[in-house]
């Protein structure tokens, strides 16, 4: 059984990877947002960058749920 704790990053990991990598796909194609709200997260003029920050982050958030789990007895 998954701890509350491991589920909830689960969500925030997948979160912010999709909205970074949606984020990047709107920014360098037009496309359409993925998760509309992480944009009020952005500073205008480093949209890029920003988004990429959001998916490296989600990704370190993603490992933190792992290791929560490994730590567990």
């Amino acid at each position: 059984m998954t701890s509350p704790v491991k589920s909830l990053l689960r969500i925030i990991s997948f979160v912010l990877v999709v909205g970074g990598i949606g984020g990047l796909l709107h920014e360098w194609f037009g496309w359409v947002r993925l998760f509309g709200f992480l944009h009020h997260l952005v500073a205008d003029g480093y949209e890029v960058y920003s988004y990429i920050v959001m998916i490296v982050l989600g990704v370190a958030v993603g490992a933190a749920g792992n290791a929560v789990d490994r730590a567990r007895p």
